[in-house]
């Protein structure tokens, strides 16, 4: 999908943009700070999405909408730190409307809906775009992350997934382990490990994923099991269940 990101806030913009890159089909083909910026882009590019924050310098999202509204105007996402818009929203016939700070499986299930939304079009020329879409990602699975934009004492931490040690499951919750600090995330460990490179990154319990790149050695205990000991000192255990990773490890094929 041709998407336009418009936002006024750098960060924001840039964490969109990280967020979006580990989607399957999607093309950003502009990035507005402003109302004029955004009108002008949908001109120039024909999007089939817009990611619009509605507030915003001389004009905010909703006067975009007036302006664009019956020229091939694409589906609309909202994003901002305001609920108070959110009926107004739907009423300019948005179809999402995602409140700051949003993770990236509720921007995920935004899209999706995008999609289906493209399906139904009578737009014959985004339909076809879309089907070509999908029979060009069958089957392909979503790139790995690289890195991780962090909310953190409320800063906006950027984290190399180099500089990752080790995931721990913390109930609702992952907690993202660092040498020099942790970071707690709302989001699974499933999903956190298909986000994760698996050349880097092996999954050694129901609650442990491990940077191949930390780990100082293994220590084999009973039933094939073994201790992973990192570099910094940290054991960690590995449970039967998931040995085959490390046992791909050793036998040199990750």
């Amino acid at each position: 999908m041709r998407t336009v990101i418009a936002d006024d806030e750098a960060l924001a913009r840039n964490k969109l943009r990280l967020m979006l890159s580990s989607e399957l089909g999607i093309e950003i083909v502009a990035e507005c700070e402003n109302g004029l910026q955004t009108i002008r882009a949908i001109a120039s590019h024909r999007p089939d999405l817009l990611l619009l924050d509605i507030s915003m310098p001389d004009m905010d999202g909703f006067r975009v909408l007036q302006s664009i509204a019956g020229k091939q105007a694409p589906i609309v996402i909202f994003t901002t730190a305001y609920d108070s818009h959110a009926v107004r929203a739907f009423e300019a016939h948005a179809l999402d409307y995602l409140l700051k700070p949003f993770d990236r499986e509720r921007l995920h299930h935004s899209l999706e809906r995008a999609r289906a939304e493209l399906l139904r079009s009578p737009d014959a020329e985004t339909t076809h775009r879309l089907l070509n879409f999908i029979t060009r990602t069958a089957g392909q699975k979503p790139r790995p992350d690289h890195r991780f934009v962090i909310r953190s004492g409320g800063r906006i931490v950027f984290l190399d997934c180099d500089e990752i040690c080790w995931v721990e499951a913390a109930a609702n919750y992952i907690r993202v382990n660092t040498r020099k600090q942790s970071y707690l995330l709302r989001e699974g460990i499933t999903h956190m490990a298909e986000r994760l490179d698996p050349a880097q990154f092996v999954r050694i319990h129901r609650s442990l994923i491990v940077n191949i790149q930390h780990i100082k050695e293994l220590q084999p205990v009973n039933s094939g099991e073994y201790i992973v000991v990192l570099k910094d000192g940290k054991e960690l255990s590995c449970s039967r269940g998931y040995r085959s990773g490390l046992q791909n490890l050793i036998q040199g094929t990750l």
